[in-house]
């Protein structure tokens, strides 16, 4: 079982900006529409799981919706989902430890976390094995932050680093007991 976050961030650690908006990410010139690993990554994972919030921003997009793989999506005030992402979107509550099990007892063992409350309620839990984080050479000087209070500090092991635009950096973190 693992789940892992995959996200970016600005150099000053926000992942939206004072407005709660993100196109500042897609400024970076890509003339040839890299995805910076994101295929790759999604063909390893078994689902999503993520916040009502960051499901509102992704419906914001203007485009198709963006996973073949099922999202989990965590809400105590969601009663549905929209008509045309049943089957493909479904809504969970509960503490996440328990949903973390009850997804794997569904089979999905490998799970994408997304949303800055998702990945900081996660983090809180001890439950992310794994941190890919892209940097954005920009600052925002203010936002929603990616990390929140801890309990007790947790441990990463870097794994390696990538490159991509030119300007984009990658790093890849696993959880260690150091």
């Amino acid at each position: 079982m693992t789940n892992t976050v995959y996200i970016a961030t600005s150099l000053d650690g926000f992942i939206a900006d004072k407005n709660n908006q993100v196109d500042w990410l897609h400024q970076v010139p890509n003339p040839t529409g890299d995805d910076c690993g994101f295929a790759e990554f999604m063909q390893n994972i078994d689902a999503l799981v993520m916040g009502r919030n960051t499901l509102e921003v992704v419906l914001s997009f203007d485009c198709d919706w963006p996973y073949s793989k099922p999202v989990f999506v965590l809400s105590n005030t969601l009663q549905q989902v929209p008509e045309n992402l049943k089957g493909k979107v479904f809504l969970v509550k509960g503490e996440l430890k328990e949903v973390v099990e009850n997804l794997n007892k569904q089979g999905f063992k490998h799970l994408y976390i997304d949303g800055g409350k998702t990945i900081q309620g996660f983090l809180q839990h001890d439950l992310i094995d794994e941190l890919i984080i892209t940097t954005i050479p920009v600052l925002l000087g203010g936002g929603i932050p990616l990390f929140g209070e801890l309990k007790a500090p947790l441990k990463f092991k870097h794994v390696k680093a990538t490159r991509y635009l030119d300007c984009l950096v990658q790093n890849y973190f696993i959880r260690a007991d150091y």
